[in-house]
């Protein structure tokens, strides 16, 4: 009885730079119970496993998010990628970077193009991001577009889709340049991160050094108010200097040379 006690009191060892943890969502200092992690920690991966996995099969609550975006007072155009379905698209990448016949036969048949910004709305790896986060970061960033002048296309939302798609849907309208909100890949501490791909001339078959990302977009991350501000700046730039991507930094020093 005297050992059980003992080995109770004394089964778990935390680590000496136990501190840290406060600056970090990362799986530090877990401590250790013997030679092995504890319990607790073991359970609490296994559920932040679950959350990763269930954010890449989620869905877009399309109703609701149609519903939302009206405040804008722009059309809302909903397209599909190549990948019929989840699978397809997890196993088939390629197919949802680009959007199906009858999606570009629907973006061909928009009365207006030449804009300056096309946003398309994407489920990407985790349709929960979008469910969570975009709308409240397109009500900050919309405003700011519009206070700069910049024409805005049909709002985009596509499903099944990858970065790239906003590349093709970008070219149809003709429009200068697209932006898409999209569900990043989950993590273990952030299952419903949003990110934000911005590319100046989109064309198909443009490759990830010619966009420029804002990333964990998400109340734990980088703020609404924050992401808006940024994703705003790196467009007017864009704009301004005719490049995106690489070329363009987003210390956005090339506005003041």
């Amino acid at each position: 009885m005297e050992v059980q006690k003992i080995l109770k009191k004394d089964s778990f060892i935390p680590d000496s730079w136990g501190k840290l943890k406060a600056f970090t969502n990362a799986r530090i200092a877990l401590g250790r119970t013997g030679v092995t992690t504890p319990l607790k920690e073991v359970l609490d991966f296994k559920l932040c496993h679950a959350h990763a996995r269930d954010a890449v099969f989620s869905l877009l609550n399309i109703d609701e998010l149609v519903t939302s975006l009206q405040q804008f007072q722009l059309p809302v155009i909903i397209v599909n990628s190549k990948a019929k379905d989840r699978i397809v698209y997890l196993q088939r990448p390629d197919h949802g970077r680009k959007p199906d016949d009858e999606s570009r036969d629907k973006l061909k048949n928009e009365k207006e193009n030449g804009f300056n910004v096309v946003i398309v709305i994407a489920d990407g790896l985790s349709a929960t991001a979008i469910n969570k986060h975009a709308v409240p970061v397109l009500e900050r960033l919309i405003s700011l577009l519009k206070r700069s002048g910049l024409s805005i296309a049909p709002l985009i939302v596509a499903q099944q889709a990858r970065v790239a798609i906003a590349d093709e849907i970008g070219s149809i309208l003709n429009s200068t340049l697209s932006l898409i909100l999209i569900g990043e890949r989950p993590g273990l501490s952030s299952p419903d991160s949003l990110g934000a791909y911005i590319t100046y001339q989109p064309l198909p078959g443009l490759t990830d050094e010619s966009r420029n990302c804002v990333s964990n977009i998400r109340p734990e991350g980088l703020t609404y108010d924050a992401a808006a501000e940024k994703i705003a700046k790196l467009i007017n730039a864009s704009l301004q200097l005719k490049l995106s991507g690489i070329l363009l930094k987003d210390d956005l020093q090339q506005l003041h040379q």
